[in-house]
């Protein structure tokens, strides 16, 4: 099976104009297939500033009304995306931008009401691997921005985890498959106060054990949480680094 790499990057790393550099440059070196996923969130929340919309954020995550999901689909689907495809056009690497919407190969339910209404925030629930898999073959990377739809003509704001997760996972039967997450940190660490205790390998076993010692807490769990389910699905490898450490296999590698 064809080996592909799926990057996904926070909004941190591609609004930056040296870090986007750098990071274009990392992942233009990749070999093979791959497919970039990007986030952008502080563009979009000084955008929604900039056109008087106030960002209303709960535990993190953006609620998304009718104006705020049009700034969003603005800046994820057209600045933060033609930016990074470009950069890559000029690195000899055919890049296309995307989101779910495009070749359907995102659909996404919106977030039912609980506690909070999040509003526009879509949850996918089916990914179409096999007609992004042609694009693949056929040579075209695609850079995916973090929207979905319903198909009914909504789009939605999706978490670009999510994206990440849900696209290695359609794709697992096509090619093998290794995902990677980049953050700030360099890994998964022992200690959060040393930057250097990456743990190298977890299994699920080791996992659970590091949830009931404290040492693995906070929203490192959810992200955990997805890794796996990413292997249980069939995705080889998922990687947690820094971009900086893409190239040279460092951080912490989730396997079964």
């Amino acid at each position: 099976m064809e080996k592909l790499t799926l990057i996904k990057v926070g909004g941190k790393i591609v609004e930056e104009p040296d870090t986007l550099r750098e990071l274009l440059k990392t992942f233009a070196q990749i070999s093979g297939h791959k497919v970039l996923v990007h986030g952008g969130g502080r563009s979009a929340t000084k955008v929604a500033a900039q056109l008087g919309i106030e960002s209303v954020m709960i535990n993190g995550r953006r609620v998304t009304d009718a104006e705020t999901l049009k700034v969003v689909t603005m800046v994820y689907g057209g600045l933060v995306s033609k930016n990074i495809v470009a950069g890559l056009q000029a690195l000899s690497v055919n890049a296309l931008g995307m989101t779910g919407a495009d070749m359907n190969i995102l659909l996404s339910e919106k977030r039912p009401v609980k506690e909070v209404d999040y509003g526009f925030v879509g949850d996918v629930k089916e990914a179409h691997g096999d007609t992004l898999a042609a694009l693949i073959r056929a040579g075209v990377v695609p850079v995916l921005a973090p929207l979905t739809h319903d198909g009914k003509g909504q789009l939605l704001n999706t978490n670009a985890d999510t994206i990440a997760g849900e696209t290695a996972k359609a794709l697992a039967p096509y090619f093998d498959v290794t995902l990677v997450f980049c953050f700030e940190k360099k890994g998964v660490l022992k200690d959060e106060n040393d930057d250097n205790s990456v743990i190298p390998v977890i299994n699920k076993e080791q996992f659970d054990q590091y949830v009931r010692d404290g040492i693995v807490q906070g929203g490192m769990i959810p992200k955990l949480e997805n890794a796996f389910r990413a292997i249980d699905a069939g995705v080889k490898e998922v990687v947690i680094t820094q971009a900086s450490s893409i190239q040279s296999g460092k951080g912490t590698h989730i396997v079964k």
